[in-house]
């Protein structure tokens, strides 16, 4: 039922939504000194005043003539540079002119301006694209989004606020994985630094012939197929499945640490995110283990895309903490949950000999049982620290030889871990996930596992 309190409270709202602009407050400006030469000769032009910005008001689209929505994919990657836009619809007679404004989260930048005017033809649609970067992981809301409408005069606006449902999943960069995709479909693994490499023939059945074509392996070539058919015929084959692997992350003290701005933390998701995703591609059953002090998340074997989607949903919330990364649960957890023989890629950081006994100790003792990769995180500015320049200073100097001094003891420690029989991969975080990629493709083309 209406009411007068109803009909009054609306004309409120409307008249709030109602923002004078530059061009009606420069108007009452140069009419005001009126005033001082008369009341008489003030109200005349002000009366005319008065009424255009009536009529401005009037040819104001209504709010139910005009919609706005705002379209980002559902999942975006920390750190990588996304895709959106707007879309605004007006089912208006007359074109108009809006600015647009949004109230997104504090961890979504976007480097376009807000508030530049655009052009709207009567009963039309437009788009507005912008670009933007998530800065934390996690499911956020995107808040509202605002129109300033200028009337036909330009003497006033109407400002609509909309609040569409959206929200966007920030996850684990996805750039590395979009890349690997894109380059394989085109067959340029290489650009990405991914070697591609040929698997022998140890592991793998016979599938069908068909007729040889350049590049193929003449090892494969049936010879009396190729007798019988008077044309060169070669071998396929298919490679047998059931491999499986276990991604185990640290997520302690030193994965805090940043390198080139960024968390070394967030590089490792990254790289498992990746690595996973390839995994996965190969047909290989992908399983997670996050840990530093207590066991994170685990997340079992599993194929296709139920192992990713359970990877990502459980590396969405993961962070790295200030406490010391307990191996011995982590690798506990492994024996009692995951006893099939399998490929452990183990991403963490090692500094000296002595911090390093707890990982040789639980990786050799795992090493009777799985297949044990430990990749290392080299901390890049420790070694510039190491090399002197050519006028550096006696603080300088001393900051080199402290750095010289632990890089020393790192590579003690990945030495002994080396000679107890584990592999171990040392690498800087920007080159982490390629190094990790290929590594894993050289294992299974030697068919190691």
């Amino acid at each position: 039922m209406i009411t007068a309190r109803g009909v009054l409270a609306a004309i409120g709202r409307a008249m709030v939504a109602i923002i004078p602009t530059r061009r009606l407050v420069a108007l009452v400006i140069v009419l005001s000194p009126l005033w001082l030469i008369s009341e008489a000769a003030a109200v005349y032009p002000l009366l005319a005043l008065a009424l255009l910005v009536l009529v401005d008001m009037l040819l104001l689209p209504a709010r139910w003539q005009i919609r706005a929505q705002r379209i980002v994919p559902a999942n975006v990657g920390l750190g990588d540079k996304e895709r959106g836009e707007y879309r605004v619809r007006s089912t208006a007679v007359r074109a108009l002119r809006f600015s647009l404004f949004d109230s997104l989260p504090r961890i979504i930048e976007s480097p376009e301006p807000r508030g530049a005017m655009h052009t709207l033809g009567a009963n039309a649609e437009t788009s507005v694209p912008f670009t933007f970067v998530a800065r934390e992981r996690g499911s956020w809301p995107l808040g509202a989004v605002v129109l300033r409408i200028n009337g036909v005069l330009g003497l006033v606006q109407r400002s609509l606020r909309f609040e569409p449902p959206d929200s966007v999943l920030v996850t684990p960069s996805l750039a590395g994985v979009r890349q690997l995709r894109l380059l394989a479909v085109q067959h340029r693994l290489r650009d990405a630094g991914i070697r591609s490499i040929r698997r022998r023939g140890e592991g793998s059945s016979f599938a069908s012939l068909r007729e040889y074509s350049v590049g193929d392996d003449p090892r494969h070539v049936d010879w009396k197929a190729t007798a019988r058919r008077q044309k060169l015929m070669t071998r396929e084959y298919t490679v047998e499945q059931g491999q499986t692997m276990m991604i185990a992350v640290d997520a302690g003290r030193m994965m805090t640490q940043l390198a080139s701005g960024v968390p070394r933390f967030e590089y490792a998701l990254s790289a498992a995110t990746l690595l996973a995703s390839v995994a996965v591609q190969a047909g290989d059953q992908v399983g997670l283990l996050l840990f530093d002090n207590e066991l994170r998340a685990f997340v079992p074997p599993a194929r296709g895309e139920k192992a990713m989607r359970a990877i990502r949903q459980a590396l969405i919330p993961a962070h790295a903490t200030l406490t010391e990364p307990d191996y011995a649960s982590a690798f506990r957890t492994l024996a009692t949950r995951h006893r099939k023989r399998s490929l452990i890629v183990l991403i963490t950081d090692v500094i000296d000999p002595r911090s390093s006994q707890a990982v040789i100790a639980h990786t050799v003792r795992s090493a009777m049982r799985h297949l044990l990769v430990v990749v290392a995180l080299r901390n890049d500015e420790l070694v510039s620290a190491a090399v002197p320049s050519e006028h550096s200073s006696s603080s300088d100097l001393y900051a080199s030889v402290a750095a010289e001094e632990l890089l020393g003891a790192r590579h003690e420690a990945i030495v002994r871990m080396r000679r107890a029989g584990v592999s171990v991969l040392d690498v800087s975080p920007k080159k982490l996930a390629t190094a990790v990629v290929n590594h894993y493709l050289e294992l299974k083309a030697r068919g190691s596992l």
